[in-house]
């Protein structure tokens, strides 16, 4: 397929949501770059600036943007139907992203996974991968050259799934980290920022192929990545091996489930990632200052009631 060509450089942009960490950055990325930004929420959290306000619920959006064209949709849809939705009501568009998700790959292909592997369930995401899977079939039938972006764990500033944040709160408390077995597990992440920056340039250089992987090309140990987070919180520490058999998610922030993603097709377009650490200073500078924005988990709870009678007795958890 030869690439795009437009004789106008694209101006004005839908976004689904807006409100919160994704979707937010998104729109506030936008506007600094100039661009004529809409966002469609149900307006129960405050808007960021310069965006214009199309107040709807997806599922009920009647005639809300009805006969609207934007050059443009940034879609944070975790259904079929939203999709089908939105795509029903909207007067049309010229580009159509949708921000998928890694957890569209099976857990038993061999990694790192590339855009090219079949999808299909992963027993570890179950239905929110299967969900992404079917919001992506359903676009590429209605609308075969939109972009599919398949991100790893996102992180930075707005972040209001409880990641770095619990790691923070250990450390800023002082606490002794309860870290699952040797700590040895490898994470992908990457930063809020690279990913507006990376469809900024999708939709400046309009390649011909439609699904990407993103994330940084290197893999953090979980050691490595909690030592990342308690050095920026100008703190060391203390690791308390986890070895009994309890499910990693109740006591830590990530699922006992490691994989990678084959980003090189990104890094042909964007070759520069934001350096972790660096990332995650940014991170903490928001968070503690933001904490009632972020989704807690009792993971410390947890903690205090399983595992800390043990450790004080000189063992591991």
């Amino acid at each position: 397929k030869p690439e795009r060509k437009w004789e106008v450089m694209m101006k004005k942009v839908l976004g689904t949501g807006g409100t919160v960490f994704v979707s937010r950055a998104l729109a506030e990325y936008f506007v600094r770059e100039g661009w004529e930004v809409y966002v469609l929420n149900r307006n129960t959290k405050e808007q960021p600036r310069g965006v214009h306000l199309i107040e709807a619920d997806r599922y009920r959006l009647g005639e809300a943007i009805r006969g609207l064209f934007v050059d443009v949709v940034i879609d944070t849809s975790y259904t079929a139907q939203e999709v089908n939705l939105l795509l029903d009501a909207l007067g049309g568009c010229r580009e159509y992203i949708l921000i998928s998700s890694s957890a569209v790959y099976p857990e038993n292909l061999v990694q790192p996974f590339r855009e090219e592997m079949p999808t299909g369930e992963n027993v570890y995401w179950r239905k929110y991968g299967t969900d992404k899977i079917e919001a992506e079939e359903v676009l590429r039938k209605r609308k075969p050259d939109a972009y599919i972006i398949r991100p790893p764990y996102l992180y930075g500033p707005m972040n209001d799934i409880y990641r770095e944040g619990f790691v923070f709160d250990c450390a800023m408390a002082d606490r002794d980290f309860y870290l699952p077995k040797d700590g040895s597990m490898g994470l992908q992440f990457f930063h809020i920022q690279d990913l507006c920056r990376f469809i900024g340039i999708l939709l400046t250089k309009r390649p011909s192929r439609c699904i990407f992987n993103v994330g940084n090309p290197e893999m953090v140990s979980i050691r490595e990545w909690v030592e990342l987070c308690y050095r920026v919180a100008g703190k060391t520490p203390r690791f308390v091996p986890v070895r009994e058999p309890v499910e990693q998610s109740r006591y830590f922030s990530f699922r006992d489930y490691e994989y990678r993603l084959d980003v090189s097709r990104q890094c042909e377009l964007m070759p520069d990632t934001k350096p972790l650490l660096e990332g995650l200073e940014e991170s903490f500078a928001w968070y503690r200052n933001h904490q009632e924005f972020v989704e807690k988990r009792p993971y410390l709870e947890y903690i205090d009631q399983h595992f800390r009678k043990t450790a004080e007795t000189g063992g591991e958890a």
